[in-house]
Formats: structure tokens, C-alpha cells, sequence
């Protein structure tokens, strides 16, 4: 086994691999990047974008509009 991946399996996971329902700051208004991301992609997706979302509900909606409009995808 390489040294790679001996240090994936003994890393811990990353903030951004965990569920938006099990952040603790989740209900706390989405954050400014999260609004210019969001406004964004309700723009390139023609869809109504809702400034009052938590950063949680935010996330969930970045990851909507991602594949909506195949954004934010790696290669």
C-alpha cells in the first residue's frame, strides 16, 4: 500500500464532505460567498434565488444548481 493511501484512510474527513443537516452553524444565515455563489448559479439556472436561506439550506441549494447547470464539477 503507498504512502497516499495510507494517509486517505487515516485522515479525518473534511468539513466539506459533512451532511449541511449535521453542521453545527447550519441554521446561521448563509454566508456572503454562499450568497454570491447561490445568486450566480439561480442566474445561469433561471431559477428564483431566496437570500433568506440558512447556510445549511444554502449548501444544499449550491449543490442543486451545480448540477443543474454542471458547474463545480471536476474533470
Amino acid at each position: 500500500m503507498s504512502d497516499d493511501n495510507i494517509k486517505q484512510q487515516t485522515d479525518p474527513p473534511s468539513n466539506t464532505a459533512k451532511d449541511p443537516d449535521d453542521w453545527v452553524t447550519g441554521d446561521e444565515p448563509m454566508t456572503g460567498a454562499q450568497a454570491s455563489y447561490l445568486q450566480t448559479l439561480s442566474e445561469e439556472a433561471r431559477e428564483a434565488f431566496d437570500p433568506s436561506l440558512s447556510k445549511a439550506d444554502a449548501s444544499k441549494r449550491i449543490d442543486e444548481l451545480q448540477d443543474k447547470t454542471g458547474r463545480g464539477q471536476g474533470s
